[in-house]
């Protein structure tokens, strides 16, 4: 018996091939999701894509082996983003499974599953089951068929659904950069983006699981340099950056400046509001304060969440909410069946700037208010620890907390952090936002002072 406790993680698999799993683990995992599937809504097919890797194509056919294996028939949908995985299991109505380690380094790669309609399977809803299943490898039931294989190119079909949700054909023409980091972006937006008043000016669009420009990550500053440096070089309205599976997308303006993933949330969220369909918004803690004063503003309804993926989608569907964004640039469509899909925001913040003339720092000044820090990493022997320490500080300056995910406190004067522990490694992470950048700053090294302070004797 295998133990895939490594590798089978909170949300999905990941690992380092073949040192952690290799076709034989995924032909497992295959057969184990096949069951559960069967179990869990009576599935009998289930759809398959993946990204560029190198190993991404042996490693799904392993997969669709196992699937068959247990008498579940296997659609292919062969190269693939993340969202367009969503799209399959969402318009086929069927289970599915995308091969990809999205902004990993090369040697890694992973699988995201959902059921049908593209609800997640995490954690708390089956993934424990299928590690279980995967792990044992062997099943009492004996299917009474072998499953077929068959092939869907549904490309297109991705394209017309997002095209019927934000209509670009009537902007102003735009200058756009797009940096697809040798990942999936470089796949779809040809096809997306086609036949629009958009010029396209493209960077590192060769699929290469290799990544050899830079990392498939742009929330590292580092990776969006190229970027920002030909957004200004070529005289552009606004840049793109997808992450290496394309289901996040970041911003930057004609300036090269990065826009804010919670300045993006909130522009978003007020183009859906528009829409009269819908009041709720969802948006996780560590975005900004603007977010819900905005949705506010509005009309909607603030809903604030824990971090990560499987919170805003159960949220979303608890609260029928029209729309959902994080920090980390995800964003979530009611539309798109309540998954999250970096082409589509992406769509929705060119539709913002061609249907009127300011350039894009205009546009979005008024959606950024404060001043906010970013994610900072700390490692730490003892997260809880010093987080107590840090909670005892403030207590005493009237400040108010909440433990919703990890510790949030609010100050008097506006200014809040929140911070957190990682699930998976030994570290703490921080989040200041303050009415401006000279209380950020201060605030921010003050907290860290305290996080990073070395450890004295006990």
């Amino acid at each position: 018996m295998r133990d895939l406790s490594a590798l089978i993680k909170a949300y999905d698999v990941r690992g380092v091939v073949p040192d952690q799993w290799d076709e034989d683990v995924a032909r497992a995992i295959g057969a184990a999701f096949a069951e559960f599937v069967r179990a869990d809504s009576g599935a009998t097919t289930v759809v398959t894509a993946h990204d560029m890797r190198d190993s991404s194509i042996p490693l799904s056919r392993a997969f669709a082996e196992g699937v068959i294996a247990r008498g579940i028939d296997v659609v292919e949908a062969g190269l693939g983003s993340t969202d367009l995985l969503y799209f399959a299991a969402g318009s086929l109505g069927v289970p599915g499974a995308m091969f990809t380690a999205s902004h990993n380094p090369a040697q890694y790669n992973g699988i995201k599953m959902c059921r049908a309609g593209a609800a997640p399977i995490g954690q708390d809803s089956g993934l424990v089951t299928i590690r279980e299943w995967a792990e044992r490898d062997s099943y009492d039931r004996v299917p009474d068929r072998v499953g077929s294989v068959s092939s869907q190119d549904v490309l297109a079909g991705y394209a017309a659904h997002l095209h019927s949700l934000v209509d670009l054909r009537g902007v102003r023409p735009l200058k756009v950069v797009v940096d697809a980091g040798n990942g999936m972006g470089g796949h779809t937006v040809p096809v997306v983006l086609a036949g629009l008043p958009l010029e396209i000016v493209p960077l590192y669009f060769e699929l290469d699981g290799s990544f050899p420009n830079h990392e498939a990550n742009p929330l590292d500053p580092a990776n969006l340099v190229d970027l920002q440096r030909a957004v200004v070089e070529h005289g552009a309205d606004i840049g793109l950056a997808f992450d290496g599976d394309a289901d996040r997308v970041f911003v930057v303006d004609e300036q090269g400046a990065p826009v804010s993933p919670s300045a993006i949330t909130a522009l978003v969220a007020v183009r859906e509001l528009a829409k009269g369909r819908g009041t709720t918004i969802i948006h996780n803690l560590i975005t900004s304060r603007a977010v819900p004063e905005i949705v506010r503003e509005h009309g909607g309804q603030p809903v604030r969440t824990r971090v990560g993926h499987s919170f805003i989608k159960a949220e979303m569907a608890r609260t029928d909410a029209v729309f959902g964004g994080e920090h980390s640039a995800h964003y979530y469509f009611r539309d798109f069946w309540r998954a999250d899909t970096g082409m589509l925001a992406a769509m929705h913040v060119l539709a913002a700037l061609g249907e009127q003339g300011r350039p894009l720092s205009e546009l979005t000044a008024g959606y950024a208010r404060y001043a906010a820090s970013g994610e900072i990493n700390s490692t730490v022997a003892d997260a809880a620890g010093r987080t107590a320490e840090v909670r005892e500080i403030f207590e005493a300056e009237g400040a108010t907390f909440d433990e919703l995910d990890g510790l949030t406190v609010e100050l008097p004067d506006g200014a809040w952090f929140n911070l957190r522990a990682s699930n998976t490694e030994p570290l703490l992470r921080l989040n200041v936002e303050a009415p401006d950048e000279a209380r950020m700053t201060e605030l921010r090294d003050r907290v860290l002072a305290t996080v990073r302070a070395e450890e004295g004797p006990r």
